[in-house]
């Protein structure tokens, strides 16, 4: 018996996107199945509040028989492939853990489709880490990457091999190219998150400072929420096509500290302190993105602005620590 009713297969459900991406397909009345990878701890904080309205599948990108599998079983209308090992920093350590997951997981999953089924739509999750060293300022769809690190490296083969299937297979896949987009539910490694989680620790009395890399380092930050919502308008267009999703806004890591840490009424210049260890091999200075593309035949633009998600995830954090020690 048919249905009208549409299925979407999420890969790293677990992740920040993965659970604001889940949580906004159920909004629209979608069938969501989320691919976790097994791991020794529980890994579902991020998707407690929907676990009981959606399907979980086991699978990992490195094995191929998995990924067959989970797209047999599940039939999805759409895939949204947001898993991978995603850390810059971890990137160096783990190089070639991360092209194979990053890269190549990302090959496995169209070559799975292509075997089950070339009909279903594909979203590849991009990213502004493949411009790297910039050739221009701000970057769009056209500027040439050159990634410096090997998960920019990986990203880069991702996206061209999504583009590849596309272009040689007629498949509906597309390649979201995302700025950096946080929220509460980041990890506490990625640098906002960790300000925000220090600032909130801080102002409890549980640490004095907060020990980080490049404060020059510029970045095009948004809020996941927001984003998520970017790929899903992606899926629903007529024809497959890649889009630059960003807001247009450059700040540093300093300018983020000093946001953050006077929301809950500190002078970060008290408590930051650099530490050199945390410096990359090869930096990116700055990142600022042109989504005008995707304002134009998207018709998305961000709702949340910098000030106020330095704020969102501070209040977020402050409520967090607070929590934990008056249990």
């Amino acid at each position: 018996m048919k249905t009208d009713i549409k299925k979407a297969l999420i890969t790293g459900v677990t992740g920040q996107d993965g659970s604001y991406l889940a949580e906004f397909l159920l909004s629209q009345g979608y069938e969501v199945i989320g691919m976790f990878r097994r791991q020794s701890t529980d890994s579902f904080g991020r998707i407690a509040h929907i676990k009981d309205k959606i399907k979980l599948a086991c699978g990992d990108l490195t094995d191929m028989s998995s990924l067959l599998e989970i797209i047999r079983d599940a039939r999805p209308d759409e895939i949204y492939h947001l898993a991978a090992q995603s850390f810059v920093p971890t990137s160096w350590e783990q190089p070639i853990l991360t092209g194979d997951v990053t890269g190549l997981g990302t090959t496995r999953i169209l070559e799975a489709i292509r075997k089950v089924n070339p009909k279903i739509k594909f979203y590849n999750a991009a990213s502004s880490e493949m411009f790297g060293k910039v050739k221009e300022s701000p970057q769009n769809e056209n500027t040439p990457f050159y990634p410096r690190s090997p998960y920019g490296v990986s990203k880069v083969y991702g996206f061209y091999i999504t583009k590849n299937y596309r272009e040689s297979y007629g498949m509906f896949a597309v390649n979201g190219i995302l700025f950096n987009h946080e929220s509460p539910r980041r990890g506490p490694q990625f640098a906002t998150r960790k300000i925000s989680l220090a600032v909130a620790r801080i102002k409890a009395g549980l640490q004095k400072e907060l020990q980080m890399g490049n404060l020059d380092a510029k970045r095009d930050w948004g809020y996941a929420p927001d984003y998520v919502e970017a790929m899903y308008l992606m899926m629903q267009q007529k024809e497959p096509e890649d889009f630059v999703i960003a807001t247009g806004e450059s700040h540093s890591v300093r300018e983020f500290c000093e946001s953050a840490f006077a929301h809950a009424g500190l002078d970060y210049k008290g408590h930051v302190k650099t530490d050199q260890g945390l410096i990359r091999p090869a930096e990116v200075d700055v990142l600022v993105g042109d989504a005008s593309k995707a304002h134009k035949l998207l018709g998305w633009k961000p709702k949340v602005r910098f000030k106020e998600l330095a704020k969102i995830m501070v209040d977020a954090d402050l409520a967090l620590v607070k929590s934990a020690h008056t249990q």
